[in-house]
């Protein structure tokens, strides 16, 4: 290579590291640049005007390096350029961390302390107090320039404002019209919008308008217009965006307010970071708004400082991570104990995509270097216990998933990654009938850790609400004090083509997922590369060819019945000969179920239950799946006659809950258990007191009396206590008079929110179900009976000997 060519390459890698995530330089601004001149061999421009004139320059001299910008005033408007710049210069192999900043320009590094921003917002304010009929969210702050307001005590943000090119934007995470007692604040917001400009405040609030007038400046009444100091306006605005963004980018204020929490709740599947039209705005000003939402309450001002004492600040700490994972820089408490938002936070901020950014490619970058250069392995039997290598597990995902160059960080994240064996071109035909619900559907694929696929979707199936699923463990564990798993594991796709590329850090089971009301025969499914998983289907898997797949490479099993899915892993069914005989006892289980409930034996969406190594809640708990951990696999796959069978009926019944007959928070966890003694009774051959160890005679005559002499609270009627009156019913008037309840309330409408009167209600029903007058034994359990419900049951001939009487 000749020299000249050399010194061509090293220029064009300068270049490069040196406009590294840059889109474009607005030279626009009041600096008057001087015209460099470029004489040196290995100089090179940086930005040069339409005539020619370089106003930024580099050059590589001797061993050393030189980056010269046409004015000071630059050194401060660019701040992305001058943080590639002292990268450059310090070289790739400098261990030396240093850079020396000449006093008068010590904004170069300290750039914006915010100190003063919130001395003029928060004079007056000494709280801000979020009404309890106002839900908010919480807003993400990113930007360099970006900083919170207000926030909560544990430092979510709902109220923050930033810089923006030359103008300035405050955001309140709810519509201002119902925040009268922010008053004080709003006139400081404008003021501070209006840089002193005194133009005129356009407001598209109406409620606001009147609060906002007594600033002092002139408020309009107005929709969006380029004349105006100051806009105001709803998060909800979807015209004008880009023109918005501009006018603030030009020197305009913005005050914009509202959630994105009901949007999100609104929109399953997809992401309000990128998908809600006001944040493709936001997210360039350094502020997102979250899904998540801030309880209401009272929350004392900031006291104005930088760093903002004791308050949570996202790329503050980002920084102060990185120092300390890479140099070792000790982390103070308050810092540790944010680390576990931080890592929420680096997985939202990764999801606006914002690729086009410096500061996002800059974040990514930082990620990026910490994971391969940190050692972890995480499993039951080493979890992850410390703050940093909680994060470190929390931000693999969101990183592989947005880096550049996910195969050279796959080794980092996954270790001892087992090849298997895959099948290619895979076909799948299924028939699906959903109703209400949307429903996974198994394919008995999976994809290895890192491992990508196609798959080949009908086109009836595109933008129609159908995604791909890899992963079924769902539960989020974010908020565990240790992680024996990565937080996350589940990804979803929307299917947006007929070609659809997937894949999944963490591997996983591979569904689609039907979207309610779907009814359709026959579609067909190509799979271009997976590993097959064991997987029965009853009435279609036939005893050869399960045979051969429970011996499948996969780790993770599913066994397909009439109403149920069970999903363990695959060591709990490689020696499982005979799953038609498991299937026949989980469809009667299932069908005593439906029994009780006064349902269908067809359930009109199959239950699925998923074991985990970490669950979200509990030893089990209930959903769509049921999650339970690994132990109880052997439990559910080995069912048979005489065995006890509580815990996982436990979260059936609660699947079949109804709030109209439910008192929470007292029978949340007893009426579930009236399915756990029918079905252990009726189907396994159990006998109550067989079924759990609490239902000994002896112990439910114990808590009967020791709840009459705790005086019959109603805060003590829960759990135990609270199915014993349910057992009593069902021991005088058997299971067909709860059968024909719950019939009746399917029958019902405009049920009442309150548990006095849906307790009335139900006193009601069940007499009148049995032919007879109950209220006297629901007041002896201490119900909250009225009068006119006495009154209404008084023709019925009481129940005077029921169990109750004994205690009077």
């Amino acid at each position: 290579m000749s020299s000249n060519q050399s010194f061509k390459n090293e220029n064009e890698e300068a270049y490069a590291s040196l406009t590294k995530g840059l889109k474009e330089l607005d030279l626009q601004g009041p600096y008057v640049p001087s015209d460099l001149v470029l004489i040196g061999d290995h100089a090179f421009p940086l930005a040069m005007n339409s005539r020619g004139q370089v106003l930024m320059a580099a050059s590589l001299y001797g061993s050393g390096r030189i980056v010269v910008l046409g004015h000071e005033g630059y050194l401060t408007a660019f701040p992305a350029l001058v943080e590639n710049a002292v990268t450059w210069l310090r070289g790739d192999g400098s261990d030396n961390l240093s850079v020396g900043v000449q006093r008068n320009v010590c904004a170069v590094a300290d750039r914006k302390d915010f100190k003063d921003d919130l001395e003029l917002l928060l004079k007056g304010v000494s709280e801000f107090n979020l009404p309890s009929d106002s839900v908010f969210s919480e807003v993400l702050v990113h930007g360099p320039l970006a900083f919170p307001i207000g926030t909560t005590e544990d430092g979510c943000p709902f109220l923050a404002g930033a810089y923006y090119g030359r103008g300035r934007v405050i955001v309140v995470t709810h519509e201002m019209g119902s925040l009268q007692s922010m008053a004080p604040f709003w006139r400081n917001a404008i003021h501070w919008l209006d840089e002193g400009r005194r133009g005129v405040v356009g407001v598209m609030v109406n409620p606001a308008l009147k609060v906002l007038s007594e600033s002092g400046l002139k408020c309009e009444k107005t929709n969006f217009r380029k004349d105006l100091s100051v806009f105001v306006c709803k998060a909800y605005i979807t015209e004008h965006l880009e023109e918005i963004q501009n006018f603030v980018a030009e020197g305009g204020g913005l005050l914009i307010g509202g959630h994105a929490w009901h949007w999100a709740q609104t929109h399953a599947g997809q992401n309000p970071l990128t998908d809600f039209s006001v944040n493709k705005m936001l997210n360039q000003m350094g502020l997102s708004l979250l899904g998540a939402t801030i309880r209401s309450g009272t929350y004392k001002a900031l006291v104005p400082s930088w760093p903002i004492k004791d308050t949570y600040h996202f790329r503050h700490l980002l920084y102060r991570f990185v120092a300390h994972v890479t140099t070792g820089e000790e982390l103070s408490k308050h810092e540790e104990g944010c680390l576990q938002k931080l890592g929420s936070d680096c997985d939202a901020y990764l999801h606006t995509k914002a690729h086009g950014s410096f500061y996002y490619t800059q974040v990514l970058a930082a990620l990026t270097d910490i994971l391969m250069s940190s050692s972890f392995k995480v499993s039951d039997s080493c979890p992850a216990k410390t703050p940093k290598d909680k994060l470190l597990l929390s931000v693999g995902s969101p990183v592989y998933k947005f880096c550049p160059n996910p195969e050279a960080l796959l080794p980092y994240l996954i270790k001892d990654n087992p090849l298997m064996p895959d099948v290619h071109n895979h076909r799948l035909k299924i028939d699906v009938n959903t109703e209400d619900g949307k429903e996974w559907i198994s394919t008995g694929l999976y994809l290895s850790p890192g491992m990508s696929t196609y798959m080949v979707m009908p086109a009836e199936t595109v933008n129609k609400h159908w995604k791909i699923q890899i992963g079924c463990q769902t539960d989020d564990l974010h908020r565990k004090d240790e992680l024996k798993r990565p937080p996350r594991v589940c990804e979803r796709f929307p299917v947006t083509s007929e070609m659809m590329h997937v894949s999944n850090l963490w591997g996983g089971l591979i569904y689609l997922v039907a979207p309610p009301n779907t009814q359709v025969k026959g579609l067909e499914i190509t799979v271009q590369k997976a590993v097959t998983a064991p997987y029965y289907k009853s009435g279609v898997t036939t005893a050869a060819e399960w045979s051969l797949l429970r011996t499948a490479p996969g780790p993770w099993a599913e066994l397909e019945f009439e109403n149920i899915v069970l999903t363990v892993p695959s060591d709990a069914v490689r020696g499982l000969e005979h799953p038609d005989k498991v299937a026949a006892l989980w469809d009667e289980i299932m069908r005593a179920i439906a029994d009780l409930a006064a349902k269908p034996h067809k359930f009109p969406r199959k239950e699925r239950f998923v074991t985990d190594v970490q669950i979200s809640a509990g030893w089990m708990h209930s959903g769509y799946p049921i999650m339970a951990h690994h132990a109880s696999a052997a439990e559910v796959v080995d069912v048979k006659k005489g065995k006890q069978m509580w815990g996982p009926i436990h979260e059936l019944g609660h699947n079949q809950q109804r709030s109209c007959w439910e008192f929470r928070p007292h029978t949340t966890d007893a009426t579930c258990n009236l399915w756990s003694v029918f079905v252990n009774e009726e189907v396994l051959g159990l006998n109550r007191a067989q079924a759990h160890g609490f239902l000994t005679s002896a112990r439910r005559k114990t808590r009967v009396e020791e709840y009459i002499k705790g005086g019959k609270k109603l805060s003590d009627w829960s759990v135990w206590v609270a199915l014993e009156t349910y057992l009593q019913l069902q021991e005088k008037f058997g299971w067909d008079a709860f059968k024909k309840v719950f019939a009746a309330y399917h029958h019902m409408s405009n049920f009442p929110n309150d548990n006095d009167s849906k307790m009335n209600l139900y006193a009601e029903t069940f007499s009148q179900t049995v032919g007879m007058n109950l209220t006297g034994f629901f007041k002896a359990w201490g119900w909250p009976i009225e009068t006119a419900t006495e009154e209404k049951l008084s023709q019925l001939p009481p129940w005077n000997d029921h169990p109750m009487t004994q205690y009077k």
